[in-house]
């Protein structure tokens, strides 16, 4: 799912002339159930009880579209998240930032005091796997250091 949708926004984003352009996107998954960005208050407060002190993955499709080839990678990375308090989960999400964010929290914010181990890539977390990132830019050409 979440490499067809880096795709979609890979091509959306292309402009008429030739370019390269990046997609990505983010779900959280704990056991066989994907939990994307949260409806409302009461589904980002079932989100965190259900995150809770267990572990989930995080899934970030990233696609390059060079307006020839596609080009995506997969980033998984196991978050094991500590016990998350109801009013604690309430002050956070009166805070804001879980509104727009799979799994209703932030890593790199102040979701970040729920994480207490992390085993793969942070800034695939973030939402944008800088490792597999560059190589499919590599991939495409595009060259970051000087030769």
């Amino acid at each position: 799912m979440v490499l067809r949708l880096a795709q979609e926004k890979a091509r959306a984003g292309a402009p008429p002339a030739p370019a390269i352009v990046i997609g990505a996107d983010t779900a959280v998954v704990l056991g066989d159930e994907i939990f994307g960005k949260p409806r409302d208050q009461a589904s980002a407060l079932d989100m965190l009880a259900r995150l809770s002190g267990k572990t989930h993955q995080v899934l970030t499709g990233v696609a390059v579209w060079d307006g020839r080839d596609m080009r995506v990678a997969l980033s998984s990375t196991d978050v094991g998240f500590r016990e998350i308090g109801p009013d604690e989960a309430l002050a956070y999400w009166q805070s804001g930032e879980p509104a727009d964010k799979a799994g209703a929290y932030a890593i790199q914010g102040l979701g970040g005091v729920f994480v207490a181990t992390i085993a793969g890539s942070y800034s695939g977390v973030v939402g944008l796997p800088v490792y597999e990132t560059i190589e499919l830019l590599q991939d495409a050409g595009l060259r970051f250091w000087a030769e």
